[in-house]
């Protein structure tokens, strides 16, 4: 258990949502700050940002500070270069939690939100107090995915952004929850349209250049939360549940219904999980 007492957890003292937005390097960044106690941090992921969030974020700022950052080159945050590497991504949390005198954290990091998650593990491990993966991993690019990346950089190039999102945006549900949840499929597209084509660019060749976290994760004493989809079309559930290997304070969870968005297919289920793992590991 990760004893937070004596570590400040900040002075916000309001349950809604505020958003706040501070300079950082050349640019400034986004965020959201609500609820109360233990820091808990959500990062989105690839062509999202901080309003992914929204309808989940109110089930966990019931128990927890909830902290919500637009990353660099996403939502209203801005660009700090053409590389944004998953270190800047670690280093616009910490400007986040320096402003908001929030000494440690939890961390969920969806997806590319998750590569982030790690770097912060690596470059700031006195801040963590505990690591969720959702959807993500400690793996580089294979060749096939940096082959995607390479082409959805043109696309962006040639003004085809639209076609990505229409594209990767659905996929990212399991097919069977997309005429159930078409709005939020909608909504999330729309997001996703909204995100500037040089953040999608430098993310892409930030995503590219990271490198492998698997020896870090392994051997870390933080305790680790690892949240596979069964219907991930993203990171199939096998390669999850067995080519991940977890710290002995890791553990694996399950989505049965879900893709690679689970707190918007599950979102219950997701929160139970997040909810019980932060609870476990933070004193009151």
């Amino acid at each position: 258990m990760i004893n937070l007492r004596g570590a400040r957890i900040g002075k916000n003292k309001n349950m809604t949502a505020m958003t706040q937005t501070i300079p950082f390097l050349n640019t400034s960044l986004r965020f959201t700050d609500s609820g109360r106690g233990p820091a808990l941090v959500l990062l989105h992921g690839y062509l999202e940002s901080l309003e992914i969030w929204d309808g989940f974020r109110e089930r966990l700022e019931k128990h927890f500070r909830v902290i919500c950052p637009d990353l660099p080159g996403h939502g209203k945050s801005g660009v700090t270069g053409e590389v944004h590497e998953m270190e800047l991504l670690a280093e616009s949390v910490a400007a986040v939690l320096d402003h908001c005198e929030a000494d440690k954290c939890f961390i969920v990091g969806h997806s590319m939100g998750g590569y982030g998650g790690l770097a912060f593990l690596e470059l700031y491990p006195d801040r963590l107090a505990g690591l969720c993966l959702f959807h993500s991993h400690p793996l580089p690019d294979t060749k096939q995915v940096m082959n995607n990346r390479c082409r959805e950089i043109v696309l962006v190039n040639q003004g085809k952004k639209e076609l990505i999102s229409k594209i990767n945006i659905p996929r990212a549900f399991a097919s069977v929850n997309l005429e159930r949840l078409a709005h939020e499929v909608e909504r999330a597209t729309a997001i996703a349209t909204s995100t500037p084509d040089e953040g999608i660019v430098a993310c892409l060749n930030g995503m590219m250049k990271r490198p492998s976290r698997e020896t870090l994760l392994a051997a870390t004493g933080k305790p680790v939360l690892l949240i596979a989809g069964r219907h991930d079309n993203y990171i199939p559930f096998e390669d999850a549940a067995k080519k991940v290997k977890l710290p002995r304070t890791g553990q694996f969870e399950a989505l049965d219904n879900s893709g690679h968005i689970g707190f918007v297919e599950e979102p219950e289920r997701s929160a139970e999980l997040i909810t019980r793992f932060v609870k476990e590991n933070a004193e009151f």
